[in-house]
């Protein structure tokens, strides 16, 4: 098992805690994790997009010219995909991108983004987050304290009202619950910053 430094808000050592081999130990699995991603950024598409076929849009009843002798090439509705102002061939319709991906695998690329965050040194544990009040700038200072200043995913055990809202003013920072984790969020920020009591949580669901 790995060991790593617990941190307190003002970025000095407090601790250490163990880390389970089980979620922070094992040999990445770059496909899992891609997949995940792919699946995180089609689920998100709205599928809103729509234009119109050559069948729904208005006008071209009318043959534009007789079939032969104008010396232009024959054409049998000016609301044809060729025509300015025409159908679109093969036009987009609403649809859902939506597709799920195999329990086994979300577990196995949850694994591999802690495992490779661990092996790059991108994961900060913090001891506690006890805020006052909605401070933003109390977080701001301990994101600076602790080394994490650019984008970061703050992992909480529990929902925390003070902490969500303080640091969503922050560009570049998210915070996430243990059951609200994605692939995405983990490998898009560059530090992975979990409160201590969020690590055995992390454990009991993915080991």
């Amino acid at each position: 098992m790995a060991n790593i430094d617990v941190l307190d808000m003002a970025g000095q050592k407090v601790g250490t805690v163990e880390l389970s081999d089980a979620i922070f130990g094992i040999e990445p699995n770059t496909a899992a994790m891609h997949q995940m991603v792919v699946n995180y950024l089609a689920n998100n598409r709205q599928g809103t997009q729509s234009a119109l076929t050559r069948a729904e849009v208005s006008g071209g009843g009318r043959k534009p010219w007789r079939q032969k002798g104008t010396g232009h090439a024959r054409q049998g509705s000016t609301r044809a995909p060729q025509w300015t102002h025409g159908g679109i061939v093969f036009a987009p319709k609403p649809r859902s991108y939506r597709f799920t991906v195999n329990k086994k695998v979300r577990r196995l690329a949850m694994k591999s983004a802690f495992s490779s965050k661990l092996q790059d040194s991108q994961i900060i544990v913090v001891d506690s987050l006890t805020l006052d009040g909605f401070k933003t700038k109390t977080v701001a200072a301990m994101l600076k304290a602790i080394g994490s200043e650019r984008k970061a995913l703050i992992v909480l055990p529990e929902v925390d009202v003070k902490v969500i809202n303080s640091a969503r003013n922050i560009p570049g920072v998210k915070t996430a619950q243990v059951n609200t984790l994605n692939v995405y969020d983990i490998m898009n920020a560059d530090k992975l910053v979990i409160v201590k009591d969020a690590i055995s949580k992390l454990e009991e669901v993915y080991a």
